[in-house]
């Protein structure tokens, strides 16, 4: 039997997934009616991005499980590497 992660990466050809990764840093600022979430990751130089409707309790030191797309975007006319979160679960 397959697992929902197993589906969603079956399904999206560009869908990554990685498991045990350590959290080093999380911010949370409104963005409008959302919350934008952003996450450094022990290792990982890009930031991970994420929005809920709510804040979420401080994921700093945390493990987790990611989910995310590879993106690029535009800051301050620079192309910045970005993982753009679809699920998140604690380890």
């Amino acid at each position: 039997m397959k697992s929902d992660v197993d589906k969603l990466l079956s399904n999206h050809r560009d869908l990554v997934h990685s498991e045990g990764m350590k959290v080093a840093s999380h911010t949370q600022r409104e963005d409008g009616d959302w919350v934008l979430h952003t996450l450094m990751l022990d290792g990982v130089d890009a930031p991970f991005k994420f929005k809920r409707q709510k804040k979420y309790k401080n994921l700093k030191g945390a493990k987790v499980n990611l989910t995310y797309y590879p993106t690029v975007e535009q800051v301050a006319g620079f192309e910045v590497e970005v993982m753009k979160v679809v699920r998140i679960k604690l380890y």
